[in-house]
């Protein structure tokens, strides 16, 4: 019987975010289940689009493998994850596998753009503290998100990496199923040989929806490898994490070094001729607002709130495009979900039909942020157990605290706010259904989401807009102050290049 450990430690880190997250941001439920250990990392992860989930799903298929679950967890994407929680989790996750006894492999569900308060490669530590513990022959196999900032440690480190291939993340729980037959053929002594490059421009995360060209294309160029133990893939990198390592990348493998090189230079080449043709535009709050109101069709508009998405780690607070919305007379229109405990906790105390007046939303600190002020009458209330209905987080139940809908009191419009207490990036239409709203008969939907809203909210949309309205995620990738990023990297397709570290060690007189 092959026994394969496996476990999970996932973060995406927004180095320019206010937040940390600690180690109660991992222990809790929120979009995803709380720290799971032992049995409970595969009964409750069963059945839910996670890769920790499909890899279990494939072992159960397969003849002969005893999974061994050590522990599993994932917290909001947020600033620095803390050294405490890193240290903590990581512990857990070694103590784990001394107790496992034997074990032929391990498979790891990582995101691959964790950033501790210690370690610009959370993963490569990861990985290096894992490698040490167990050994250079083991295999290690891990999947990543489509879009972490892969490293030199977390390649040298891995016997094999697997990565999302769509975004929004439809195929986590496939992407954690690939894992396991590269993983088999490693226990049976076929490890691989590696191959990885990264690429020489950013791409902003509004750009790298894989629904559209070119992104739909160089996803569709993996499929002509998969045989004869050769794989690659794409990561297109996370780019709020100012690390020397942020950006697009290709990892392949197979088991000749020369074929995995070509693999990676074809691979590398079409990235670099497909620079000019990624859409990295974005409309004023303003003109987002009037083009969705000449809209006269019978579908909403989706305006999306790219730089205030808390999925990569922005407070979604920000208030700018409410501001538009009503500065701009919208009419129908909802947004969601704000972030504000305060207003919800409030319009619960005051109860349906009331009026509250106050602050709105704006209160995360951040520099020229501030809050909406206004009166809105409590329509509707919900404790804010909310669950998912769309395919990339189908199943799931994400906790928002206690929520509220409020419309604002204001003749000029006709504008509601979904206001929960726990940010959640608004990626599902079930975070206006559950609390009475259906999006589908609006006229103009506002979410606070970067790509991953498109697969349950494009379906009903007359048209999809972006919105730079400020926010905590940073999509305009020029203006970005970055000092670690490695020198000579395009900020953005055919962007001016880095100056990054240049000026950090201009600063500090030294070399991080």
């Amino acid at each position: 019987m092959t026994r394969i450990a496996i476990a999970g430690f996932q973060h995406e880190t927004n180095t320019f975010a206010t937040g940390k997250a600690g180690f109660h941001e991992f222990d809790i439920a929120d979009s995803w289940p709380g720290l799971l250990a032992g049995e409970a990392v595969i009964a409750q992860t069963l059945g839910l689009n996670l890769p920790v989930a499909g890899f279990a799903a494939a072992a159960r298929r397969a003849h002969g493998v005893e999974l061994v679950p050590l522990m599993w967890c994932a917290a909001e994407p947020s600033g620095h994850v803390t050294d405490e929680a890193f240290e903590r989790i990581a512990g857990m996750l070694i103590d784990g596998l001394r107790r496992a006894g034997r074990i032929d492999g391990l498979y790891l569900d990582l995101h691959g753009a964790m950033v501790t308060e210690s370690h610009d490669d959370g993963e490569g530590e990861l990985l290096r503290r894992l490698r040490a513990e167990l050994g250079g022959a083991l295999p290690i196999v891990a999947s990543l998100d489509l879009h972490a900032n892969v490293t030199p440690a977390m390649v040298g480190h891995a016997t094999a990496l697997t990565l999302y291939r769509t975004y929004p993340h439809l195929d986590m729980a496939a992407s954690g199923a690939r894992c396991l037959p590269i993983l088999m053929r490693a226990i049976e002594g076929a490890a691989p040989c590696k191959a990885f490059r990264q690429a020489p421009y950013l791409i902003p995360l509004h750009a790298q929806f894989t629904g559209a060209e070119p992104c739909r294309s160089l996803y569709r160029a993996l499929e002509e490898f998969g045989g004869e133990g050769v794989s690659a893939d794409i990561a297109l990198g996370f780019t709020a994490a100012d690390i020397f390592d942020a950006g697009p990348s290709v990892v392949a493998y197979a088991p000749d070094q020369a074929v995995a090189d070509a693999v990676v230079d074809r691979l590398i080449g079409a990235i670099a001729a497909a620079e000019g043709a990624f859409d990295c535009g974005m409309l004023s709050p303003a003109e987002a607002v009037r083009v969705a109101m000449a809209n006269r069709g019978d579908r909403p508009v989706v305006i999306a709130d790219v730089q205030d998405n808390p999925g990569a780690g922005a407070s979604s607070d920000s208030t700018g495009l409410l501001a538009a919305l009503v500065a701009e007379g919208a009419e129908g229109a909802v947004l969601g979900l704000l972030n504000d405990p305060e207003m919800a906790a409030r319009a619960h105390a005051a109860g349906l039909g009331e009026v509250i007046a106050g602050p709105l939303g704006g209160k995360s600190g951040l520099p020229g942020q501030a809050p909406f002020e206004g009166r809105f009458r409590v329509e509707a209330l919900s404790d804010g157990q909310c669950r998912f209905t769309g395919e990339m987080y189908g199943g799931g139940i994400a906790v928002l605290g206690p929520t509220a809908v409020l419309r604002v009191e204001d003749a000029r419009a006709d504008v509601r706010v979904v206001v929960g207490s726990h940010r959640s990036q608004c990626l599902d239409r079930a975070i206006f259904t559950h609390i009475g709203i259906d999006p589908s008969r609006q006229r103009i939907v506002a979410v606070k989401s970067t790509a991953h809203f498109r697969a349950d909210f494009d379906p009903i949309a007359a048209q999809t807009l972006i919105a730079a309205a400020p926010g905590g995620f940073p999509c305009d990738l020029a203006a970005i102050p970055y000092r670690r990023l490695r020198p000579g990297v395009r900020l953005g397709p055919c962007g001016p290049c880095s100056q990054g570290m240049v000026q950090y060690q201009k600063s500090t007189g030294r070399v991080p």
